[in-house]
């Protein structure tokens, strides 16, 4: 099992990916609110089309009324035919009164010898639209704007003439011997049918409607449409400015704060983190807050590290500048070698603190992209102990290493064997400046199911209660009284924490067991793989 972390130059071809998945071309230039306007207006868009079928259906009634006024005019016809002459006026004005048309009949020179308005049946009577009311006014203009737009052919307005020959449908008659029908408009734009069939011995019979219904019927259902059409308009634009409202408003307002963010102002700068929202809004918004957070406590930290670093160079380059300063003056051979060991002391610290602050700096980088690898923590730390004995570093101090393993597994962990060698050597040394002459300092290994516990014994005064968090933080050592200023960098273990961490592991400063006085510093690793 290994772990490894990507380089961004490998994420690459993922972002890119992601970003061709999210691109919106077009409309990516327009804002949500237009687009969810949209999408809802374009469904009623689709509704709106129920008006073309409302035209469709008006051509299927009127083609219908058509062939039924065809059929009429010949049953007309037959009907006349099958009387005497002297009874065919009486049989005329009862088929009007009857289909409720105006029949006209004409001769053979086609000129009308029965016309059933003339006979004082007046069942044919077209509205005059100047003395209709507005709302009627109001259809009318509906109609026609309805019409214009679904393309509906304009029939030509309906006039009357005397001589059957200025009628189309007559002319048709007389040329075919078939039924006719013309669909004419009348003044209030509702429809008149002419219709005519041939009578024997060259007549002809021509009805004359106003299907008034129909333009009724479909007015009706326009109106209802309107009123469907209306309603669903109001509230699918309410709908989609709620939507809009509980969508772009919070969007905006998260973007306003991470543009103050970029601007530099994260300390005033409050991003929402919309606890009642549980939706995607509400997760990007604790997102981005914790995302804030953490920059805030990062640039906090930084700024606090730049103080300390500020602070902790000061000590020894003052004391640096003093001897210096002293070289100059001072002309006893024996003070001036004084004031060189003083040189080389805080030369010397200056450069432990130096390379200890660019190791602290660099270290969250580095270990983001380190490849982890089996390390046997036995091998290693025998190894440490036995580099440092042949060194000389500890001869005041005794090593003394434990290892409890009663399964018989092993000490293996994944991780980086250099980095975990820093956590041990930096706790033996901090141990070692804590320990009086001649002491003991005790490294005790232990597996514990999936744990590997390594602790870390001194003998010296141990740390009070309330500061074993704040050792681990930087610049914040607790120096022995008789120890040299400067000695340590007070960032051993802040780095040992952080390796440890990025090791999936904790660090903890606790006193030493059986109420001995003395430190005790346990670190726990996960078990690794060996090979």
């Amino acid at each position: 099992m290994e772990r490894a972390i990507d380089s961004p130059r490998n994420d690459e071809p993922a972002r890119e990916e992601d970003a061709r998945a999210l691109s919106l071309r077009w409309s990516a230039r327009v804002s949500l609110t237009p687009r969810i306007l949209f999408v809802n207006v374009f469904a009623l868009a689709m509704l709106a089309g129920g008006f073309f079928y409302l035209d469709s259906y008006r051509s299927r009634i009127v083609d219908d009324r058509v062939r039924q006024s065809i059929r009429e005019a010949r049953l007309v016809a037959e009907a006349l035919v099958s009387v005497p002459d002297d009874q065919r006026t009486d049989l005329a004005l009862r088929l009007a009164r009857a289909t409720g048309a105006r029949l006209r009949i004409y001769d053979d020179r086609d000129l009308p010898v029965i016309d059933t308005r003339t006979l004082g049946l007046r069942n044919f009577v077209l509205q005059d639209p100047d003395k209709q009311d507005g709302g009627q006014e109001s259809a009318r203009i509906l109609d026609a704007i309805i019409d214009t737009v679904v393309g509906t052919p304009r029939a030509p307005l309906y006039r009357e003439h005397r001589s059957g020959l200025n009628w189309p449908d007559v002319r048709t008659v007389r040329a075919t011997t078939t039924g006719a029908a013309t669909v004419w408009r009348a003044p209030d734009r509702t429809p008149v049918i002419t219709a005519a069939a041939q009578l024997p011995h060259g007549g002809v019979v021509m009805t004359t409607n106003n299907v008034r219904d129909i333009t009724q019927t479909v007015r009706v259902e326009r109106f209802r449409l309107g009123i469907v059409l209306m309603i669903v308009s109001i509230v699918s634009v309410l709908l989609s400015l709620f939507l809009a409202r509980t969508i772009v408003r919070p969007l905006r307002r998260l973007a306003y704060a991470a543009v103050r963010v970029r601007m530099g102002r994260a300390r005033e700068v409050v991003v929402p983190r919309l606890p009642y929202r549980r939706d995607e809004i509400g997760m990007l918004a604790r997102a981005l807050s914790d995302m804030s957070l953490a920059l805030r406590a990062r640039i906090d930290a930084i700024e606090a590290f730049a103080a300390d670093v500020t602070h902790e160079m000061k000590n020894p380059l003052a004391s640096l500048r003093s001897a210096v300063e002293g070289l100059a003056l001072v002309k006893d051979p024996e003070l001036q070698e004084r004031l060189l060991a003083i040189v080389r002391d805080d030369v010397h610290r200056l450069d432990r603190l130096i390379t200890d602050i660019a190791e602290a700096s660099r270290l969250d980088a580095q270990l983001s992209r380190a490849k982890f690898e089996p390390v046997n923590l036995r091998t290693m730390i025998a190894a440490l102990i036995a580099g440092r004995e042949e060194r000389g570093v500890d001869r005041a101090i005794r090593l003394r290493l434990d290892l409890h393993d009663e399964g018989g597994t092993g000490f293996v962990v994944m991780g980086e064997g250099g980095r975990l060698e820093r956590v041990i050597d930096n706790l033996i040394d901090n141990a070692v400046s804590f320990s009086p002459e001649g002491g003991t300092i005790g490294i005790t290994m232990s597996r514990e199911t999936d744990t590997i516990v390594i602790e870390v014994e001194d003998e010296g005064p141990g740390v009070p209660a309330d500061a074993r968090e704040k050792v681990f933080q930087r610049f914040q050592s607790l120096r022995p009284a008789d120890e040299a200023f400067g000695k340590h960098s007070g960032l051993g273990l802040a780095i040992a924490r952080t390796i440890v961490e990025a090791h999936q592991g904790q660090i903890t400063a606790e006193a030493r067991r059986g109420g001995v006085t003395g430190a005790r510093f346990v670190v726990c690793l996960p078990v690794g793989e060996a090979r």
